[in-house]
């Protein structure tokens, strides 16, 4: 039974407004749910997100990053994921351990094989029984992002310290999602998120509602 759908995908693809339109969705039709997102999904994880994506210009080292993102994970399983679950609840999460291998493996270049045993530690064995898969062009993406920020008045953020990173940094990061995605058709669903918010929303929603029934 699909109860763990996770919304993954580069920066600027549009996961967050879907996970909140899938989450109007559901209550819509009554339908029990939980949306949460990594980092910042409980209190701890909120100072965590504070400190990995609202540093400014700071540096953070990569092993420092990915050690944040892990600690992150682990209390968000503990406190938010696997209550939701055991309540009978679907959660809905913006980001887990797909980023993490996106992001620090693909992009960063930290072993592969390490961040699986990592992320196995961290999530105690909690995989997502469907990722819905946000894909488009980077420079699409990173247009979004800009103008986003810009309507928000925003100088600080995540999108702020990871626009500073090359435009080749966001293609491995994109490679590394459609990797995984072939790598596990079975769970990954490609979504083209180049496509009006509208059109993108209803194509998630038959895919839901095929797999949960």
């Amino acid at each position: 039974m699909t109860r763990f759908i996770t919304f993954e995908g580069g920066d600027g693809t549009g996961k967050t407004t879907q996970l909140k339109a899938l989450e109007s969705y559901f209550h819509a039709r009554g339908r029990a749910c939980v949306s949460t997102r990594e980092p910042g999904g409980t209190a701890l994880g909120g100072m965590i997100r504070e400190v990995l994506l609202e540093v400014g210009k700071q540096p953070i080292t990569s092993p420092t990053e990915l050690f944040l993102y892990l600690a992150d994970r682990a209390q968000h399983v503990q406190e938010v994921i696997l209550p939701a679950i055991d309540e009978g609840k679907i959660v809905l999460c913006d980001r887990y351990t797909d980023s993490t291998l996106a992001y620090q493996g693909y992009g960063r270049g930290i072993d592969l094989k390490l961040l699986r045993q990592l992320n196995e530690s961290a999530n105690r064995g909690v995989e997502p029984d469907l990722t819905v898969l946000f894909d488009g062009p980077v420079a699409l993406g990173l247009s979004r992002t800009v103008k986003r920020q810009s309507h928000a008045g925003s100088t600080r953020g995540r999108e702020d310290r990871f626009e500073r990173e090359k435009v080749e940094f966001h293609e491995k990061v994109r490679a590394g999602f459609l990797a995984m995605a072939r790598a596990e058709p079975a769970r990954f669903r490609i979504i083209d998120a180049s496509r009006p918010v509208e059109q993108v929303a209803r194509e998630i929603q038959k895919i839901v509602d095929r797999e949960i029934g």
